[in-house]
């Protein structure tokens, strides 16, 4: 803060977000965020907001994975109806989360859906896999009315992103296959150059 930023782009995880966003906003920093899912949280969203509103600076986040977030948000002012995001991955993109609990990552040779809930609950549950999920619900029908499915699939050599959802103005089917991080998988390579071309777009409008 001392230095004076214009814009500080987070992609330091879910505690970052609530550590320094805050803080940043209300500073006249405007803050991108990665870590979507972090937002699930409705306090720290009015927490942002009111930053916000005190210093004068934005929040926004990065589409990250995802594509096609224009079209929802205007589909949403039109009224959204069946918001569904599908993602789909290799088994080993599903390690050291729950999904360990739940099927034999290792030994699996079909594909499964190993979830199906709320963004919400999935944003909670999956923090570094279901950013995406985070994203399309603040972008559209909110927490609780966006369905999630997560799909372990040991055919996938990429990380799908599928989002479906019928509305008064259009109905809208996505699909994106991007390709994993070669460091960590659970991250699609489209993700930075996602937060890249967003602070690129940002700082020509800061000129």
């Amino acid at each position: 803060i001392e230095q004076r930023p214009s814009i500080v782009a987070e992609a330091a995880g879910h505690q970052a977000v609530g550590a320094f966003g805050a803080a940043l906003v209300g500073a006249g920093i405007d803050f991108l965020i990665t870590s979507a899912g972090a937002l699930s949280s409705a306090s720290l969203r009015a927490e942002l907001d009111e930053a916000s509103r005190t210093g004068g600076a934005k929040w926004d986040i990065c589409s990250g994975a995802v594509g096609g977030l224009d079209i929802l948000a205007a589909a949403r002012l039109s009224g959204l109806d069946d918001v569904l995001y599908t993602s789909r991955k290799s088994p080993m993109a599903w390690r050291g989360t729950p999904a360990e609990k739940l099927i034999d990552l290792e030994t699996l040779t079909e594909s499964v859906t190993f979830y199906e809930g709320s963004a919400q609950a999935a944003a909670h549950d999956y923090p570094q896999n279901a950013n995406v999920a985070a994203t399309i619900a603040i972008m559209g029908a909110g927490f609780e009315r966006t369905r999630v499915q997560l799909i372990a699939d040991p055919a996938a050599t990429r990380n799908t992103h599928e989002v479906s959802f019928r509305s008064g103005c259009a109905d809208v089917d996505i699909r994106i296959a991007g390709k994993p991080s070669p460091d960590n998988p659970k991250t699609s390579l489209t993700t930075g150059y996602a937060l890249a071309a967003q602070l690129l777009q940002m700082t020509r409008h800061a000129r």
